[in-house]
């Protein structure tokens, strides 16, 4: 198995000025923050970077910033999808993959294909990929939910496909796949709500949003659940239970901003057609902030 995507991945966000460009300064605060706080990987370019609204230039630019401070310290996941299959796979093959360990690669939007659609749609980009394969199920977004019968299969099939990101919030699709999976592949929590239990089930971890504001305590959790001390987990778990739920009740990453915001570890400026969190979701997430501290 490959032990560098165990515990905790960030999907980090990408941090804007006022006038909505990168801001670059706080990307390197945020990366060196959650390093100097024991987290496990980078996650390049989600969702939650706002990846859909970022240019393919801005998108290099981010990549250089996070090299760059990130210095080799720990493993870069890059995210590279869409429902355009030519699309993806032209990127793939134009793509400086120099310190990149693998890609993240969600199961195709919009179009709705079917299970055998998402499976060629894998196939073809685990033919041109230069480095491993996270698939990344999430059919809340991408109105099209991968089954495990379609996930194990190309677990099974290609090598460089070496895990999942399931973010069905979904217990029972998960524990579907925990109880078939190939011993080496690897099922990644997308749901930080869901990450201990999925660990504790046999899951390697979680790609998570909230653990970029809480690295320290998340990753905390996440290794213990490894480890299989659940009841230490748990206490963790229940503190950052509110918080968790908090930033997901808008949108995401406008709720992680205004958490990154509050800490003063970047502005919680976001790009239509999303809008900024509302006052009354700031006011409670600075409140859990001031008591949790």
């Amino acid at each position: 198995m490959n032990k560098k995507f165990e515990g905790v991945g960030i999907a980090i966000v990408t941090p804007f000025n006022e006038d909505l460009t990168i801001d670059h300064q706080s990307l390197i605060k945020i990366v060196n923050y959650n390093i100097d706080n024991g987290m496990d990987y980078i996650v390049i370019s989600g969702t939650t970077g706002e990846s859909v609204t970022i240019s393919r230039e801005e998108k290099k630019q981010i990549i250089q910033t996070i090299k760059q401070a990130n210095n080799n310290r720990v493993p870069l996941v890059l995210g590279i999808g869409g429902n355009n299959t030519n699309q993806v796979l032209e990127e793939i093959k134009s793509t400086d993959f120099s310190g990149i360990d693998a890609i993240l690669s969600v199961s195709p939007y919009y179009s709705k294909p079917t299970q055998e659609g998402v499976y060629q749609h894998y196939k073809a980009v685990s033919n041109v990929s230069p480095v491993p394969i996270i698939m990344y199920n999430v059919p809340g977004r991408t109105a099209s939910n991968m089954l495990p019968q379609t996930t194990l299969r190309l677990a099974q099939d290609f090598d460089n496909i070496i895990a999942v990101k399931e973010a069905g919030n979904n217990m029972s699709q998960y524990l579907w796949l925990l109880k078939d999976k190939p011993s080496d592949f690897m099922v990644i929590s997308g749901d930080d709500d869901l990450a201990l239990p999925v660990t504790l089930a046999g899951g390697s971890g979680v790609i998570s949003v909230i653990g970029q504001a809480f690295p320290k305590d998340f990753t905390k959790m996440i290794h213990l659940g490894l480890e299989r001390k659940g009841d230490q987990a748990y206490k963790l778990h229940f503190n950052l239970m509110e918080i968790t739920s908090l930033i997901f009740s808008e949108n995401n990453p406008s709720g992680i901003k205004a958490v990154l915001q509050t800490m003063s570890l970047c502005k919680d400026k976001v790009r239509l057609p999303l809008v900024e969190a509302t006052d009354g979701l700031k006011s409670k997430i600075q409140s859990f902030i001031a008591q949790y501290n």
